[in-house]
């Protein structure tokens, strides 16, 4: 167990309980624990292989190439259609936890495997993301802009390309083009300061 950890543990959640049966599971398949993205995460020689994090309606162990793991018993899910490597198994209680502890565990070893043959999930590539016409027209319009926009890694790319396109209205994807112009011009990335 991890100190810096142990906050995480200790908060006041309504998943305390799946949490520490989580951790308990995780550990004992011999994962090293770490804090990352504020979240208790387990790693294999460094490698990322499972998260434990929480939502509203359940909490959740997230295998970071679970697009790779076997899903036998069909429990992995895909967050939303852009997650590309990712999957979750979900929680409601903690009988849930500990009355498949064999499988869930049995998933974890399949992520160490994964882990240890160096597989790889293949990524879209950012010309296979569908450009918002709007983000179209504006680098069309402004050639500034539009070597700002090309100049961004393909990563910084596809978070613009995933954010304009999330609008329903095309008035809301021009209003987010319009925002996101400065940091664009500044090489930065949707999400970043």
């Amino acid at each position: 167990m991890n100190p810096e950890v142990d906050w995480f543990f200790e908060k006041s959640t309504p998943w305390q309980a799946e949490y520490r049966q989580l951790r308990k599971m995780a550990l004992d398949c011999g994962l090293t624990e770490e804090l990352k993205w504020g979240c208790p995460c387990y790693t294999f020689q460094r490698q990322n292989v499972v998260l434990i994090h929480g939502f509203k309606d359940y909490c959740a162990y997230l295998f970071h190439k679970g697009a790779l793991l076997k899903d036998t018993n069909k429990w992995l899910v895909q967050q939303t259609k852009n997650v590309q490597s990712a999957r979750q198994i979900r929680f409601t209680n903690v009988d849930d936890i500990v009355k498949n502890e064999a499988e869930l565990k049995a998933y974890i070893f399949q992520a160490i495997e994964v882990e240890r043959a160096g597989l790889k999930v293949k990524m879209k590539e950012t010309s296979a993301y569908e450009m918002p016409e709007e983000l179209e027209e504006a680098l069309n319009a402004d050639q500034e802009f539009k070597a700002a926009f090309e100049a961004l890694t393909p990563g910084r790319q596809r978070g613009y390309l995933l954010h304009i396109s999330q609008a329903k209205q095309s008035n809301t994807r021009v209003s987010r083009i319009e925002k996101c112009k400065p940091k664009i011009f500044e090489g930065k990335g949707y999400n970043e300061r």
